[in-house]
């Protein structure tokens, strides 16, 4: 009995181990320009003696299109003690970012200071000095109705309540609170044609030192009390988050940042040490923002923004002012595989007449290219963009059929017999049974609970490990590999049976598609199908109309400045957990998304009062979505501890 319980508890914390290896975190990556060559000093010098990056080419910095307002810069140079072979000298890497003012998504407010820090936006407690600052938490014009008792869900802990509403329906008594606790309150009237009177502004003391700081604004539109419901609609939020402001002093330290110069309306902080860019590594220049490199004997590299907190973002190109050309370089949402420099996308205006763009002008082009799989033993597959997805083409060779691809991992996944590892879109793979001996394990592959396929695998040496997944009539093509699966180790012990998987490829064949000729993709409705290519333009103009969102087809749009200039950029929206959310047309009324299991009530006129309404910001930062891993683990912790829990009651027992 002690034998066994050692073996158990050995098991068990091979489980253990296993679990901790499976687990992954949802990632999305905003991307900057990519630089590639031999050298830094190469490289810099390529580009005129300095490497530069703004929010017009590098998406996540903060930009604001109206009013072409950019805030942070961080830029290579060849100086200080140098920059040569893979190595940043000392001083060379500068990040500066300036104090500037924007408007109000409420515009009667006018307008405010801001300033980017390391690709969010934050607030100068004082509008002069950019040394104590708060994080922008809304900015948003958008139309909020709540009811008497409820509160208005502001984020990051901070609410509003509506505590009473007047017998004659003219006044409202708001309440705003940070984690349930109290902070202020106002009795605000709408019986006036003064709109001003109707706004109510949250000054607070002692906020990093300072006193009379505007941490929330909310301009209230209408009072409404009736025979049953007593509500106000909010049209007007701004808040900042003072809990968590902060003072930036002259030695604190940013990752590799860490040489601080405080101007009156700017920080520049530069790097006090070398740094070097090694090869397929990411190195962090200071709160969240990294250095890729290329697992390449090239130079090969680019900037990148990590964000993990849920919700919906921006993926941007470059802005334009005329006719312009976009590929994955100056495009974050296009297919790019940084190893091989490979990108598959490329979206071109060639002539716009006065806003409009011309007949046959946008022209939209991708190609085959082919990738390495990220587990390496796997060789390439061929991989296609399509409107910035990734997409496989069935046979191979021709763009016409694809499918999508879901899942290229080399992480570890550690599944127990009679457990599923979720691939997602409803695909799984289950560990049947492992065999008495440890060597062999019996996978099935179902799709939404329907069996797939099925195979032994071995893990005996010169056994082939990997599972090929073929099947027939997708898309009328046969022979159709969905599915690739690598076992690394099986495990026969006395309390569980267990797999490790490390290699997983999976494509969507459930959903292929096969694209023809006279098919159309929003605006973009003349498709030519090549060899190895897709074409398709515009057959009828496009107008780039100030103040718009303007469709192109496939959830990606143009987004155009409310500015007499013409300036614009294509973008795409997408959210934190592989759910990407399609804005509305302009004169389309929006309608309730459900992200992450989670209802988001997109508030509008006459909306009936919801209890938790989310406000959503007005300004969303925009980023590029790696591919991520929706797999989970095959096993929970408690059934681990229930595991171990029967072993020590077992052991006690026979002693």
């Amino acid at each position: 009995m002690k034998r066994f319980a050692a073996l158990s508890l050995a098991a068990l914390m091979i489980l253990t181990v296993f679990a901790s290896a499976a687990s992954a975190a949802n990632v999305v990556e905003i991307r900057g320009p990519v630089y590639n060559g031999t050298t830094i000093s190469g490289i810099v010098d390529a580009e005129g003696g300095l490497i530069s990056m703004d929010a017009t080419n590098f998406a996540a910095f903060y930009y604001d299109l109206d009013d072409n307002v950019t805030t942070e810069t961080l830029t290579i140079a060849s100086g200080g003690t140098g920059a040569n072979n893979n190595v940043i000298g000392e001083k060379a890497l500068t990040y500066r970012t300036e104090i500037n003012e924007i408007d109000f998504e409420y515009e009667p407010w006018g307008n405010y200071s801001m300033i980017g820090f390391f690709a969010e936006k934050y607030i100068p407690l004082k509008p002069t000095s950019a040394d104590k600052l708060a994080k922008l938490i809304l900015d948003s014009d958008d139309k909020y109705t709540i009811r008497t008792g409820e509160q208005l869900d502001l984020g990051e802990g901070y609410t509003i309540e509506a505590k009473q509403v007047d017998v004659d329906g003219e006044k409202v008594w708001l309440e705003f609170s940070k984690d349930g606790e109290f902070i202020d309150d106002e009795i605000i009237s709408v019986s006036t044609s003064n709109t001003s009177s109707n706004t109510w502004e949250v000054e607070l003391d002692d906020i990093q030192d300072e006193d009379d700081v505007v941490v929330l604004r909310v301009h209230v539109n209408q009072v409404f009390q009736g025979a049953v419901d007593s509500i106000a609609q909010i049209e007007g939020l701004w808040l900042i988050d003072y809990a968590n402001a902060m003072t930036i002093d002259s030695d604190d330290e940013f990752g590799k940042l860490d040489d601080v110069s405080i101007g009156d309306d700017y920080l520049e902080i530069k790097n006090e040490d070398t740094i070097t860019l090694s090869r397929d590594k990411e190195i962090e220049i200071g709160q969240g923002l990294f250095f890729k490199t290329a697992d390449s004997s090239a130079l090969r590299f680019y900037v990148m923004k990590e964000y993990t907190e849920p919700g919906t973002y921006e993926v941007r190109g470059k802005v334009a002012t005329g006719p312009a050309s976009w590929n994955a370089t100056s495009f974050a949402a296009f297919f790019y595989d940084l190893k091989d420099n490979v990108q598959t996308e490329n979206l071109t205006i060639t002539s716009i007449t006065d806003r409009k763009i011309d007949k046959n002008s946008l022209i939209y082009r991708s190609t085959i290219q082919e990738v390495d799989f990220d587990y390496e033993p796997f060789g390439k597959y061929p991989v296609m963009g399509l409107f910035a997805e990734k997409y496989i083409p069935i046979t191979g060779t021709t763009p016409d059929k694809l499918a999508k691809l879901i899942l290229d991992s080399d992480d570890k996944y550690t599944i127990r017999t009679g457990e599923q590892l979720d691939l997602g879109e409803g695909y799984t793979i289950e560990a049947k049974q492992v065999d008495v001996d440890g060597e062999k394990v019996w996978l099935e592959f179902s799709k939404d609970g329907e069996f797939i396929d099925d195979e032994i695998i071995s893990v005996v040496s010169g056994s082939n490990n990997t599972w090929e997944v073929e099947l027939d009539d997708i898309q009328d093509e046969d022979d159709v590999v969905v599915l690739r699966v690598h076992v690394n180790q099986v495990f026969q012990g006395a309390v569980d049976s267990i797999a490790q998987i490390e290699g997983l490829w999976l494509i969507d064949y459930a959903n292929a598609r096969t694209i023809d000729s006279d098919d159309e993709f929003g605006d973009l409705d003349d498709v030519s199908i090549g060899d190895d290519y897709l074409e398709i333009k515009n057959e009828d103009t496009i107008s780039l109309t100030r103040d718009k969102k303007v469709a192109i087809g496939e959830g990606m749009y143009f987004k155009v400045a409310d500015a007499s200039q013409l300036r614009y950029y294509p973008y795409i929206e997408v959210t934190v957990g592989n759910e990407t959310v399609t804005p509305p047309d302009d004169d389309e009324v929006p309608t309730n998304n459900t992200t992450n299991g989670t209802e988001e009530v997109t508030p509008t006129e006459g909306v009936t009062p919801t209890e938790g309404v989310t406000p959503t910001p007005g300004e969303t930062e925009p980023v590029e979505t790696e591919p991520t891993d929706n797999t989970t683990p095959g096993f929970g912790v408690v059934l681990g501890l229930v595991g171990l829990l029967a072993v020590v009651y077992l052991v006690r027992r026979n002693n």
